[in-house]
């Protein structure tokens, strides 16, 4: 598999573990990679158990995602949902039929003039999953639906994610005929497929930190372009996380940030959260020195 710069991040409020073993189980080619539970300053920042898991890495049909523990302060949304490209009706009806179950269906699995089959649910952890008869080399990708005051932003937020980060694209764009709303977009970040869709209807959600993603970055100064260039919010700069002028969160770390924090031993791991929780912007060089200390 290819290097994936990007990474959606999954935020629960304690069920990280259950929900990634359960998605596990459904998807080829998945696996957990490690766990870090929370130290002493984790645990005393965010109110959890020291012990308690607090992330969990894991692959779903070869891709990269993260889960995390961080109590009941942000609630998923089908403002952020993954979209699945499904080969055979089997694979599709198999899809359906486990993550509906306990779940809502948003659109139930049928017929549409868009799609010979094509269905819409959110699961019963609340995460929001698109799943289509189709064929793409990427199984699951991240979908964007901008409402609200996002609505009619869908095209700017493509061209401006597409411009700070390399091997990026528009792929197409279908639009409403007669309002020329997106129904569907598709576009590729860092050489990852994702998927972007607009609404002006005034639906009770938009986008919240339960859903973000990680950005992998070599070095300082890339590191410091993708903040500069992505943070919208002051208020919301805390621990490598920012929110943009669309409402979407991003977490921008080294690209050693998981190997800190899952393979060093206990007393290097949390002098390296210590530091994490003192910054806002992180910083590659004081991290890495309080990982040798």
């Amino acid at each position: 598999m290819a290097t994936q710069r990007i990474k959606p991040c999954l935020w629960f409020n304690d069920e990280a573990e259950p929900a990634v073993a359960f998605y596990a189980s459904i998807f080829e080619h998945s696996r957990i990679k490690g766990v870090t539970r929370y130290g002493e300053a984790g645990a005393r920042a965010s109110g959890r158990q020291k012990g308690s898991v607090m992330i969990v890495e894991f692959e779903l049909a070869d891709r990269e995602f993260m889960a995390l523990n961080g109590g009941p302060h942000f609630k998923f949304t089908p403002a952020l949902s993954f979209f699945m490209a499904c080969e055979t009706e089997q694979e599709i009806d198999s899809l359906w039929a486990k993550l509906s179950e306990g779940g809502t269906a948003r659109m139930r699995l049928d017929k549409y003039p868009f799609a010979a089959k094509y269905g819409w649910c959110e699961d019963r952890y609340g995460v929001s999953w698109q799943m289509m008869l189709s064929s793409r080399k990427q199984k699951i990708s991240p979908a964007l639906l901008f409402v609200k005051e996002q609505a009619g932003k869908a095209e700017e937020a493509m061209k401006f994610y597409a411009a700070l980060f390399d091997d990026s694209k528009i792929e197409g764009i279908a639009r409403d005929e007669k309002t020329g709303v997106i129904l569907h977009a598709r576009f590729s970040l860092a050489g990852q497929d994702f998927v972007a869709m607009e609404s002006p209807i005034d639906h009770p959600f938009t986008f919240t930190p339960a859903v973000s993603f990680v950005v992998k970055c070599e070095e300082q100064q890339e590191l410091d372009k993708v903040w500069n260039t992505l943070s919208a919010y002051k208020e919301a700069e805390q621990c490598g996380w920012l929110k943009d002028k669309f409402g979407i969160s991003w977490q921008i770390v080294p690209a050693m940030m998981s190997k800190m924090m899952l393979e060093l031993d206990s007393r290097k791991s949390e002098r390296v959260m210590q530091a994490v929780l003192k910054m806002k912007k992180l910083d590659i060089q004081a991290l890495m020195q309080a990982a040798q200390d």
